[in-house]
């Protein structure tokens, strides 16, 4: 994929992100999502998960997703069953170990939730902006920014493949169930050759921005903390303290 038309796809996505109904600083987002993950990743933070779920849920409605706010609470009770009731039902020491990966990838369902809304309001060129507003290092904000490009596109290229191989007749269930290995090997060959296609093209796209440059740049739109970051910060404290007190 050459450049301009990676350029091409990063305004459509820019383009195509939703309009949500409070808009929130990007930094106020990321502290969600790093307040989430180090109290849900705790020793003792299944009690949060609920709370998590919640702030998600909240995310979602106020950015319009409405199969995300589903599919969240949707996801998460499914998974907890497996965790919680399958061991009950099944008592095996394979099943305990399933239970046991369930249990944890609840947590991770949880994060997600707050994670997707950042990536999908936030563009890299904001999320830069704000990072170099908090000061910072710029390690983090470079990296941060390409990962915030860059996994939109591997997804999009996950997809592409899939689609591909699906007209060829050599992809779908079927052909993954009867030649697994085979099926793996024609899906990961084309996604890791395009993954690093597409790595170059964004650490030229990169480099033509100024992202590594010692000079720091000027933001056309400085983002600036509102009302509604602080009524977002005292939502994931009530949602806290409710928990604890619970």
């Amino acid at each position: 994929m050459s450049t301009g038309a990676m350029a091409s796809r990063g305004r459509a996505t820019t383009a195509a992100r939703p309009s949500p109904l409070l808009r929130l600083d990007p930094r106020t987002k990321a502290l969600l999502v790093l307040a989430t993950s180090l109290v849900v990743m705790a020793p003792q933070g299944a009690a949060f998960v609920p709370a998590a779920l919640v702030l998600g849920v909240l995310l979602a409605l106020n950015e319009g997703a409405w199969v995300r706010a589903l599919a969240l609470p949707a996801g998460a009770a499914a998974i907890g069953a497996v965790a919680h009731l399958l061991p009950v039902l099944l008592p095996h020491p394979a099943v305990g170990m399933v239970a046991t990966l369930a249990a944890y990838l609840v947590r991770f369902v949880a994060i997600g939730g707050v994670a997707l809304h950042l990536i999908s309001t936030t563009s890299p060129t904001e999320l830069t902006a704000a990072l170099r507003a908090a000061r910072v290092p710029r390690a983090i904000t470079v990296s941060a920014a390409v990962m915030l490009r860059f996994l939109p596109t591997i997804f999009a290229e996950a997809r592409a493949v899939y689609d591909a191989m699906r007209l060829r007749g050599i992809g779908g269930w079927r052909g993954m169930l009867r030649h697994p290995v085979l099926g793996i090997e024609r899906f990961t060959v084309p996604l890791i050759a395009s993954s690093l296609r597409v790595a170059e093209d964004l650490s030229a796209s990169a480099l033509l921005r100024g992202l590594g440059s010692p000079s720091r740049p000027s933001s056309m739109r400085p983002p600036r903390l509102a009302a509604a970051d602080g009524a977002a910060v005292l939502v994931a404290l009530a949602l806290g303290t409710a928990t604890v007190l619970w």
